[in-house]
């Protein structure tokens, strides 16, 4: 990113949307997003489990283990399922707004403080550049993300349709 158009914008490097990106995509939680399906669900299955862990005890507060066993595990896995769509949905959000910074034609800055926003048009060719990368990197990510708030949507509804037949 040595070129004159980029060396011009006046944008801190820390703002800068591209910037944004490498750092999320770098970070230890929202890297998640880019690893392959197994590494991928291996994350969320780790997450499930520790939010198992919660609300396990929860479940068998309102449903004795022993006398009823099939309510007990539907509602520990449904709220362990909650606590892991929180984290989808945290997953989902941080990704959003970095896709939002990216593919908004101006970029809004603040140099010193809160009190002195700015805004930067980016030019055409950083423009292309960081939709190039909303839409070979960022929607994958996405897109997987919407996937998984499905899968864990049905598995949701397959737990009260199980609920009700008992």
């Amino acid at each position: 990113m040595k070129d004159a158009s980029v060396s011009i914008c006046p944008v801190p490097q820390e703002q800068r949307p591209v910037n944004e990106y490498q750092e999320l995509k770098e970070s230890w939680f929202f890297s998640w997003g880019t690893l392959n399906w197994p590494q991928y669900l291996a994350k969320l299955a780790w997450v499930w489990g520790w939010s198992c862990l919660i609300s396990g005890p929860i479940a068998a507060a309102s449903f004795s283990p022993v006398k009823y066993p099939a309510q007990f595990v539907l509602c520990a896995i449904a709220g362990a399922g909650f606590i892991l769509g929180l984290a989808l949905l945290r997953l989902y959000l941080g990704w959003f707004y970095v896709r939002s910074r990216l593919s908004n034609p101006t970029v809004v800055y603040e140099e010193s403080g809160w009190y002195d926003g700015q805004s930067w048009t980016k030019t055409p060719e950083v423009l292309l550049q960081d939709q190039l990368i909303v839409n070979y990197q960022l929607e994958p990510i996405q897109k997987r993300l919407r996937q998984t708030f499905y899968g864990l949507g049905l598995l949701l509804v397959a737990g009260g349709v199980i609920w009700n037949c008992l």
